[in-house]
């Protein structure tokens, strides 16, 4: 039996090998592809992206010749949830197969209005970092190395200037398969704005809370890799 493979998508700033320890957690039926975004890691030297659907559309290409091999799964963190979102009905307009199930991490649904959040990328710099480290999920000894934030503050910035310029489309209809949502309690976003995910399917939509703040995900790794787990293999 061919495994089934897990595209993950990373957060503002965050790269392919920030999944990488996530490999021992899954279950061995599950190839988890971690998807490269352009201007980091292996692509530092591309430039960013200018809107969540360009990369969708640099996404969709990397992936597409893998869609049609088997049953795969989505998983996307804050900025990644929005690229799945968004990817899984591009996917759809050009009749290809979906995926079987799409875990979104991090974000509040997409249709929740954000005109009234922080715009955290047009803020100076001092407050930006105070910002982030706040968030956490950034050492903060990166933060006081100039070398690494004069590679890494442009990245970060243009990310949020990504999720933060979001304009939700109105969907034609809702998606077609289960979801599965994550969110931290210490997070920003509220509850109500969380369980709005549930419209967003015609399927099942399970919704688990965290004690911790946006980087949970770091924090329980083996909580939320038996949730993925668990999730995909009732997918299937």
């Amino acid at each position: 039996m061919s495994r089934i493979k897990l595209f993950c998508f990373p957060y503002a700033g965050g790269a392919a090998a920030s999944y990488s320890p996530w490999k021992q957690l899954l279950s061995p039926d599950i190839e988890m592809r971690a998807i490269e975004l352009a201007a980091r890691g292996r692509r530092m030297r591309e430039p960013n992206y200018n809107s969540i659907d360009d990369a969708v559309d640099d996404v969709f290409d990397i992936i597409n010749d893998e869609l049609q091999q088997g049953p795969y799964a989505l998983f996307g963190h804050s900025m990644g949830s929005m690229i799945a979102f968004e990817l899984t009905y591009k996917i759809r307009r050009i009749n290809l197969p979906g995926p079987i199930h799409i875990i979104f991490s991090g974000r509040a649904a997409p249709q929740v209005p954000r005109d009234k959040k922080r715009k955290l990328h047009h803020l100076p710099e001092k407050e930006f970092k105070e910002q982030m480290l706040e968030m956490g999920g950034t050492p903060k000894e990166f933060f006081e190395h100039p070398e690494l934030m004069d590679l890494f503050l442009p990245l970060l910035k243009g990310d949020f200037r990504l999720t933060e310029t979001y304009i939700h489309p109105e969907k034609d209809s809702p998606l077609e398969c289960d979801i599965t949502v994550l969110s931290g309690r210490q997070d920003e976003d509220t509850e109500e704005e969380v369980e709005a995910w549930r419209v967003n399917t015609k399927g099942n939509c399970d919704i688990h809370y965290f004690d911790g703040g946006h980087f949970f995900i770091h924090d329980e790794p083996e909580r939320v890799l038996k949730i993925i787990n668990d999730a995909i293999h009732c997918a299937l």
